[in-house]
């Protein structure tokens, strides 16, 4: 069953009960580690810097919000080094994978190498929902929310020569992310594939509540939004369907197919999702196919948004 469960819905609340100034250290590629810059005050430590190769970056950051470390991968554009203000394309996990899971599963590497865009893959947690998690109503970490937002794009931008401009997407638990983020208002273009992105419609709730505890085994699922009925007003604020007035401006694409149960599920949730939008006379384009929870799906979602996604950031050929 276990092998089903990768970057599934709703973060890990889906995922297992369904199936989610430029300051540089010049590195040589093939691995060698280094220590990185020096840390943005009260905000983060960058622990490390690892060049795996040409274009991969791995960053090792010690965070605030998270009170833990964590890693991003980067993938640099052709002529990094030259300038600065580079746009930025932020692509988001599903629940039960991680940073490395784009590279690992997709052509991202192929599809990104000719465009001048600096592409950024942060961790966001095996059950993080890109959220801060209620705890009780004790807020404390995990903080995803601020930690990707707060810490890491400031960083992004103060050192490693990202642009103002700036585009997300993500799979499954990161393309709710990727709506959730988009409406913060620092995104110029959002897509989700597979994405919860009505995580208090029909059959999400009790899916969450089986897929935190199960997925992310000993982690009591109340944690991450309390809960649904108790705690309305916590979902609602990290619900895409009730966030949806605050995308107005923002370019949309949301892509959800049929043919396995947890995708069904987010076909249902993406279709409520993008009805809301045209009542708000919100434009989004769609792409409802046949097609499972996977990564093969996700890779050509991708491909059908990129130009888009592009577009918005005014990315060019490298």
């Amino acid at each position: 069953m276990r092998p089903r469960l990768r970057g599934c819905l709703v973060g890990a609340v889906v995922a297992a009960g369904l199936c989610t100034a430029a300051l540089v250290v010049a590195l040589r590629p093939g691995g060698d580690e280094q220590p990185g810059p020096r840390p943005s005050p009260a905000r983060t430590e960058i622990v490390s810097e690892r060049r795996l190769d040409e274009r991969r970056m791995e960053l090792t950051i010690r965070s605030r919000a998270l009170d833990a470390t964590t890693k991003v991968r980067l993938l640099l554009p052709r002529g990094w080094e030259s300038r600065t203000g580079w746009p930025v394309l932020w692509l988001l996990h599903g629940g039960l994978d991680d940073y490395t899971s784009w590279t690992a599963k997709t052509d991202v590497e192929a599809l990104t190498r000719d465009t001048g865009v600096l592409v950024v893959m942060p961790d966001g947690g095996r059950c993080g929902s890109y959220s801060d998690w209620w705890n009780g109503g004790e807020g404390g970490p995990p903080r995803w929310e601020t930690y990707h937002l707060k810490e890491l794009l400031p960083l992004l931008e103060a050192r490693y020569r990202a642009g103002a401009r700036q585009a997300v997407a993500g799979y499954s638990m990161g393309g709710q992310g990727a709506m959730l983020y988009a409406a913060k208002g620092r995104f110029e273009a959002a897509a989700s594939f597979s994405g919860a992105l009505h995580i208090l419609g029909p059959g999400v709730p009790q899916a969450v509540m089986a897929g935190t505890s199960i997925g992310c085994f000993g982690t009591d699922w109340k944690r991450v939004w309390g809960d649904p009925e108790e705690q309305r007003e916590v979902w609602r604020a990290h619900n895409p369907y009730d966030l949806a007035g605050e995308l107005k401006g923002v370019r949309l694409y949301v892509g959800a197919g049929q043919g396995d149960l947890v995708e069904d599920l987010a076909n249902r949730a993406a279709r409520a999702f993008t009805g809301r939008l045209e009542e708000l006379g919100i434009p989004v384009r769609t792409h409802f196919h046949q097609g499972g929870h996977n990564h093969t799906s996700w890779q050509r979602e991708l491909h059908r948004a990129y130009p888009m996604l592009m577009s918005a950031i005014g990315a060019r050929p490298a």
